[in-house]
Order: C-alpha cells, then sequence, then structure tokens
C-alpha cells in the first residue's frame, strides 16, 4: 500500500495526515482552494473535485490503493447519493482501491432506551440523519460484495476535542433534560478518531463495523456539567422534556431522543486501538491545560 486517498478533508483528516505523509504518499479530495492550500501544508497533494459533480470525480478511478470516506450525507433527503458518485468513480478504473474506510455514525442504531448496544444490533435509524447514514453503510456493503474490495465501517458518535466543544451553548445557558429524563450519550476524541481510522487501513477486517467510541458512559447533562465545570462556566439549567423543546432547535431535539450506551470491545480487540483518551475527564484535562 503506497497511495491514500482522503474523501472528505476536514477536521479529522486534517488529524490523520503526519502519521498517514510519514508512510504514505496522500491525496486529498477538497473543493475549496483555501481547504487545498491546508492540506498542501499538510503534506498531502490536494485534488479539486466535488461529490455533489460526478464530472469533477473522474480523476478518482484507479488512482489510490486505499480510500478514506469521511464526507458526511448531504444534510437532506433519505439517501446518501455522495457515496454513491464516490464508489461509481473509484469503480470506473482498471485498477480498483484494496481498501475503503468510511466514518459512519452510531445513530444507524437509532434509539435503545440506554441499551448497551455493540455492532452485531441490527440497523433502526429513527431520524432523516440517521437513514442516510445507513444508506451510505448499504452501498459500501454491496459494493464490497460486487467489487471484492474491504470494507470497514466506523460508527463515530459524538466527537469532541479542546476547540470542539460546547462551550458558545454553555454560554448562551441553553437548558439540558432533568436527570430522570435524560439520555445516555457517547464520544471520541478527535485525536483518537483519527488514529482509529489510519489503524483500520491495516487492521479492519473485511465488512466489519465497529463503534469508534471512548470508554465514557455518561449522560449528556453530565457531559455538559463535565464541560462547564472544567471551564469555569455556569452548568446548564435542567428543564423536563415537555419545557425544553420551546428552547432548543430541532436538530437538538433529535440527539436528546435517541439513548444508547456503546461497547467498544470489538474495537479494542480486533483494531487493538489504545485510547488516547479513553474518557471525557482525560480530553478535558488535556483541552484545559492546552
Amino acid at each position: 500500500m503506497k497511495r491514500i486517498l482522503i474523501v472528505g478533508s476536514g477536521d479529522v483528516a486534517l488529524r490523520a495526515l503526519p502519521w498517514l505523509t510519514r508512510r504514505f504518499r496522500v491525496y486529498a479530495l477538497a473543493r475549496q482552494p483555501e481547504a487545498c492550500a491546508a492540506l498542501r501544508a499538510a503534506g498531502a497533494v490536494p485534488l479539486h473535485g466535488d461529490l455533489d459533480d460526478r464530472r469533477s470525480l473522474k480523476r478518482l478511478a484507479g488512482l489510490a490503493d486505499a480510500v478514506l470516506h469521511f464526507a458526511p450525507p448531504p444534510a437532506s433527503g433519505e439517501g446518501d447519493p455522495r457515496t454513491k458518485r464516490l464508489l461509481a468513480a473509484l469503480g470506473s478504473g482498471k485498477s480498483l482501491p484494496q481498501g475503503v474506510i468510511y466514518i459512519s455514525t452510531t445513530g444507524v442504531y437509532g434509539d435503545c432506551a440506554g441499551a448497551r448496544v455493540d455492532e452485531t444490533r441490527p440497523c433502526n435509524a429513527q431520524t432523516a440523519r440517521g437513514r442516510r447514514r445507513v444508506d451510505a453503510e448499504r452501498r459500501l456493503r454491496t459494493f464490497a460484495r460486487r467489487s471484492g474490495v474491504r470494507i470497514a465501517l466506523l460508527r463515530a458518535p459524538g466527537i469532541y476535542a479542546a476547540d470542539r466543544l460546547p462551550l458558545e451553548r454553555l454560554q448562551r445557558a441553553d437548558p439540558v433534560l432533568v436527570a430522570d429524563e435524560d439520555v445516555h450519550t457517547n464520544h471520541i476524541h478527535a485525536d483518537d478518531l483519527a488514529r482509529i481510522a489510519c489503524l483500520a487501513l491495516f487492521r479492519a477486517r473485511a465488512g466489519r463495523a465497529y463503534n469508534a467510541s471512548d470508554d465514557s458512559a455518561m449522560k449528556m447533562g453530565d457531559y455538559f456539567d463535565a464541560v462547564a465545570d472544567a471551564f469555569a462556566l455556569p452548568r446548564p439549567p435542567r428543564l423536563p422534556r415537555a419545557e425544553i423543546a420551546s428552547r432548543l432547535s430541532a436538530l437538538t431535539l433529535s440527539f436528546m431522543g435517541e439513548s444508547r450506551r456503546l461497547d467498544n470491545r470489538r474495537l479494542k480487540r480486533e483494531l487493538r486501538v489504545r485510547l488516547r483518551y479513553p474518557t471525557i475527564a482525560d480530553g478535558l484535562r488535556a483541552a484545559t491545560a492546552a
């Protein structure tokens, strides 16, 4: 494996680049000139292209030995036409990549009423956002069956880092649910997710899904309390579900409608991952020290 293609050159991709560029020639798809400049500075070869324009993807055919697919679906609709176009481009060349690693979301499981969830649980997405990810996963699995390309799915929960914390929300005093109505939530530090994606290139089993989550077992309100305490901000007010709807956006409310606790044993057993930030407390200590 000598050449890697990154599709979706955002924050997690930039965190993965230092490890990747020391080992491979890395190409990265980007839409905007400023993104191309950042990728070039990080050691990647930027490729101008847009997953919403299939004609711009022709040069991807046969380009890389493996693909890291980090791009999200569109913000609307029930499916993921971006993944459809990407797979069509990858499959149109004389040679195919050996593998594709896709960062999906744990939203594909839907609401699990706080149950412990491993990767054998069937997908039951209950939001359009989750159903778009289910569509992407299905397309990738179908592509793998037809082509023989090794596909692995990394199902990520809430991604955080020192510069990806809900400080503005806390400063606005947006409410969270009262404790007896609160939902279980899950997290992964962006640095750990980038490292997991890199390790998956070599260690992920064909067709496997992995819960790319840390070891924390927290409710959503407790997470916001922990961030507030770490940065000496007031804890958010707690309200019953019946009262909170008028204070928050529909998107935020949708996250408060799903509760699950992720089992990450497969991640550790098969990918042999050692998390740098195994708990939220570890990540917050690093953030405040920085």
